[in-house]
């Protein structure tokens, strides 16, 4: 799991467990051959979301393994142009939009807001993107679109479901992806976590990042139906340890 990050959302469920923000944000996820936007507007406790608006985009193939500044560039145009229908809204007064971007591939993330893609999956092979800052990358296109937004946390989308489950019931305690890749992320008692370092968070538990398409351990068998899947994969050997 990514403690840094994962303390992070926990902290954020705790905060703001009241339902008690307002405002306008967007969203961009990008986690496969498609990535999507989305607009929405939050009223508080009582009428919580009250507005929201989403676009899919398909990214062309020759984008998958081109270079970074034409992935990005094209994630960022067509930000620009959700950002273009976004008509005379008030909510904002004034205020920088703010974006919170899901990206769904291995990171080491030490901040909230940055991290550093170590590697891609899911049919994505873009080189000179490997060991830069996804959130720098993307700010940098936005600039040069002229959007005036703001990246103000990075996330994986595991642990994105389940703080938006958790916003809409506080009992829910486990997220899944079930989409081009597969992942799970679940609430933890802090203290049962022997790799976290530093003070413990003030609820006492931990969102875990399971990253569970790439587990393995030597308590589970590997069965014939693991090694198929694996042999049929897009990266073969590179997930579990078969």
């Amino acid at each position: 799991s990514n403690l840094s990050l994962t303390k992070f959302i926990q902290e954020y469920v705790n905060v703001y467990s009241t339902k008690s923000e307002e405002g306008l944000f967007y969203a961009l996820d990008l986690g496969g051959t498609n990535f999507r936007v989305l607009r929405v507007q939050l009223a508080g406790k009582d009428k919580r979301v009250v507005k929201r608006e989403s676009r899919e985009v398909s990214i062309p193939p020759h984008l998958m393994s081109g270079s970074a500044a034409e992935l990005f560039g094209f994630i960022a145009s067509a930000l620009a142009k959700f950002v273009a229908d976004e008509g005379d809204n008030k909510v904002l007064d004034g205020k920088q939009r703010e974006l919170g971007f899901t990206f769904s591939f291995p990171v080491r993330q030490s901040s909230i807001a940055s991290g550093t893609l170590i590697k891609w999956t899911k049919a994505f092979a873009i080189d000179d993107a490997v060991g830069e800052d996804v959130v720098a990358e993307l700010q940098t296109a936005m600039e040069k679109q002229g959007v005036d937004m703001r990246v103000s946390a990075l996330i994986n989308d595991t642990v994105g479901t389940l703080a938006t489950g958790s916003y809409n019931d506080e009992d829910v305690v486990i997220g899944v992806i079930l989409g081009t890749g597969s992942n799970a992320a679940y609430v933890e008692k802090a203290d049962a976590i022997p790799k976290l370092e530093g003070e413990l968070p003030k609820s006492g538990n931990m969102v875990i990042n399971t990253e569970w398409g790439n587990f393995s351990s030597s308590c589970l068998p590997i069965t014939e139906y693991d090694q198929a899947l694996d042999k049929e994969s897009l990266n073969p050997r590179e997930q579990a340890s078969l």
